[in-house]
């Protein structure tokens, strides 16, 4: 299919990256249309890598030699391009990381599947903040975690910006958003995993300590930013965890906190095995 030029920002043909920029009003309809936004030519890359399918591409002339592989592979589907001006009273933000696309949302995973196999799980309480999110993301690939499970009012993984600061890394690493929540957790413990809160409560053990213990099957909880995890969560776990800290500093950002406890709490004997070079 040839390129596309887009002269006007009401043109229909790219009703699919109006209004980038309202994260509230992407999250609640690109879902329902099955779709999300790749941004930047090396996000755009990692999802196709993954076998997502492209229903258009969207990017100013200046980037067409740099995707022309990309298009080439995929002919049938429409690239629009059109000046700068235009394709930012599109979109709502300037055009600076190469190109964005339109792609078809793959279907959910189940609980099951993702838990099968699975040695250590990230358990993600409502956390809305897309940029922690997706720091969550390109942390659990790096460190072993083998799947997250969101609760029903986690922020959307797929959403632009989480997925531009995971990296593609929401690609990766299978994720299930849970339907009931505590109640799903109970799934977690029917097949085998031990439930571990990161909160700073009263009697909670050091992350040393839980990381000695060699635990098998470990589903780690993250709660949302500022409050933590919830009252029901921490009744559904099985203990919680803490990450000592110096005096006076009493927490960590929920991002940095992952990535701490995601190498501490790591499965030691998955990571002998790891493939050489997983860690570049």
């Amino acid at each position: 299919m040839p390129v596309i030029p887009i002269e006007s920002a009401r043109d229909p043909r790219v009703g699919d990256y109006a209004s980038l920029s309202d994260a509230a009003l992407r999250q609640r309809t690109d879902p329902r249309r099955g779709l999300y936004i790749a941004e930047s030519s090396k996000v755009l890359r990692r999802a196709l890598a993954a076998g997502h399918t492209p229903r258009s591409f969207f990017l100013a002339e200046k980037w067409l030699d740099g995707l022309a592989d990309v298009l080439a592979a995929h002919p049938e589907v429409p690239a629009f391009v059109g000046e700068p001006a235009v394709l930012e009273e599109i979109t709502g933000f300037h055009l600076h990381r190469g190109a964005l696309a339109a792609m078809n949302r793959p279907e959910p995973l189940e609980a099951s599947a993702v838990l099968s196999g699975a040695s250590r799980v990230a358990v993600l309480e409502d956390i809305v903040d897309h940029t922690n999110l997706g720091a969550i993301f390109r942390s659990a690939a790096a460190l072993g975690v083998d799947a997250v499970l969101i609760t029903p009012r986690c922020a959307d993984p797929l959403y632009r910006r989480a997925i531009r600061v995971s990296m593609g890394a929401v690609f990766q690493v299978p994720w299930v958003r849970l339907a009931d929540w505590p109640a799903d957790l109970a799934a977690l413990r029917a097949a085998g995993f031990t439930l571990a809160a990161l909160e700073l409560t009263e009697g909670a053990s050091s992350i040393d300590d839980v990381a000695a213990e060699g635990v098998g099957r470990l589903a780690l909880m993250l709660g949302t930013e500022g409050a933590g995890v919830s009252a029901a969560a921490l009744a559904a776990a099985d203990r919680t965890v803490m990450i000592p800290m110096r005096p006076g500093v009493d927490s960590l950002n929920v991002a940095a906190a992952s990535a701490v406890a995601f190498w501490e709490l790591r499965d030691r004997g998955a990571a002998r095995h790891g493939e050489p070079g997983a860690g570049q």
